[in-house]
């Protein structure tokens, strides 16, 4: 039997850690979603009238994607400057350990204030963490990969509605086997303090994996080049290397901002399927159990679905199957909510699997590869992550608003955050078409830069990676 060459070997392992690496970070991090839907508004902000309390415990899931931004430019920082590999496993140990810690938080009867205070701050870690691991996680798959880049960049967005599936069975099987009492005495807390568990798994995997070829060349690369400059010059130049961020900002805006708008519309997607249809349907009076079915079972064909549809994307591109997807649920949001207040158990269910494992696929699956492709190896782990966890941004702040609007509102009607759906997916489209297509572009010698005059915003242009 011929022996697998190390590079497919790598990109085997590569792939396996991301796909693993992304399920633990997502299981963390939603598991705090769905908690703070069913249990934390009854925990931690029990003094609160019901609807004010939903508010409060969306408002601290918020604060999670707040700080993703932040993670995204501290990791991707030093991922950029010294390791991708390095830094996700930082971010790994990060999640894990703050996950573990609020299974340990004593409630606000126990302590008062002190207690949501602590949830808060346990959540920024959470954000932190999430922040700078997608965009290494992608980055070690992609960079890893001489072709079918949407496929295996894709493994590490899969992970994502896996987490979810694992967060989901995990807190609806404690659930199960023990009184509603005790649910919320203790029972909540079994899965946070899983996350150490996971933890170790997932550390054992990520370490077999060695640093991407396509960073190890630019690194090298980026110090031959330094070495033939004069002293004042190098030393301007050194800078600006250890500053990725500069680099963005200052020759890529206009492909930041796009990329931003290319992802809102997912997450705002995202952040509805997910978390504020749990309380919503809950509060429509549905079984608790009922609704958490429905989004595992969706969460579950997510998987599958956001790899076929990067692995289209492939083949006919990324730009067509994120804007078939973002057109969609356009419409479908306005169809959402009235199939919820149906009182079907099946056309809620339905309702879920229609728009988080058939619409939310298509425009999320192939962002993985495209934004890998909007940005030069050099600065490649910042640009990513900046813009994709700004767009990340919808995913947290879209149930807290959604939620506000439904206190204001006092619960009569749906039609202004259906609105501000098809808002997000409009934004997402007219970004798209201010894109040229980056399907096939060569990571070691191609990048997106600020176009120049008569180009088309996000043009690829030869340059060195």
């Amino acid at each position: 039997m011929p022996e697998t060459p190390p590079s497919q070997t790598q990109l085997r392992r590569a792939v396996t850690s991301s796909f693993i690496g992304s399920v633990i970070e997502y299981y963390d991090f939603l598991l705090y979603a769905t908690a703070a839907a069913v249990v934390f508004n009854k925990v931690f902000f029990s003094s609160l009238d019901a609807r004010v309390a939903t508010v409060a415990s969306f408002g601290t899931f918020a604060t999670g994607y707040l700080a993703r931004p932040l993670g995204g430019v501290l990791f991707g920082h030093f991922g950029d400057r010294l390791s991708r590999k390095g830094m996700l496993v930082l971010t790994m140990t990060l999640m894990g350990v703050a996950s573990f810690l609020i299974g340990l938080l004593p409630t606000y009867e126990q302590i008062g204030f002190s207690a949501p205070v602590a949830l808060v701050l346990l959540r920024i870690l959470q954000g932190i963490a999430v922040g700078g691991e997608w965009g290494g996680a992608v980055l070690l798959s992609a960079e890893h990969a001489t072709g079918r880049r949407g496929l295996w960049a894709s493994f590490t967005n899969a992970g994502a509605p896996f987490g979810m599936v694992l967060s989901t069975a995990v807190l609806t099987g404690t659930g199960a086997v023990m009184s509603e009492q005790a649910f919320l005495s203790w029972g909540w807390r079994v899965p946070f303090l899983l996350s150490i568990v996971l933890l170790a798994v997932g550390l054992f995997v990520r370490l077999r994996v060695t640093e991407p070829p396509v960073f190890e060349a630019a690194r090298k690369a980026a110090a031959g080049n330094e070495a033939s400059l004069n002293p004042a010059a190098r030393n301007l130049v050194a800078w600006l290397r250890k500053t990725p961020l500069f680099d963005v900002l200052r020759n890529h805006p206009k492909t930041l901002l796009l990329a931003v708008g290319v992802g809102l519309s997912a997450f705002v997607a995202q952040g509805t399927l997910t978390t504020y249809l749990i309380a919503y349907g809950v509060r429509a009076g549905f079984p608790r159990q009922a609704v958490l079915n429905g989004l595992t079972l969706s969460s579950a064909l997510a998987v599958v679905a956001i790899v076929g549809c990067a692995a289209l994307s492939d083949r006919v591109g990324r730009r067509p199957v994120v804007l078939t997807g973002a057109l969609l649920m356009a419409v479908f949001g306005f169809v959402l909510f009235p199939m919820v207040n149906s009182g079907s158990t099946a056309v809620l269910t339905l309702a879920l699997v229609l728009g988080q494992s058939v619409l939310h696929p298509l425009m999320f699956g192939p962002l993985a590869a495209l934004y890998t492709e909007l940005f030069a190896t050099r600065s490649r782990y910042t640009g990513a992550s900046l813009g994709y966890q700004i767009a990340g941004l919808g995913a947290g702040l879209a149930p807290l608003l959604f939620a506000q609007l439904d206190v204001s509102s006092g619960g009569g009607g749906t039609t202004t955050t259906s609105t501000i759906i098809a808002a997000s997916c409009v934004l997402t489209v007219l970004c798209l078409l201010a894109l040229r297509e980056t399907r096939g572009q060569d990571l070691t010698s191609v990048t997106v830069v600020a176009p120049a005059s008569g180009d088309v915003p996000g043009a690829a242009k030869p340059s060195s990676a």
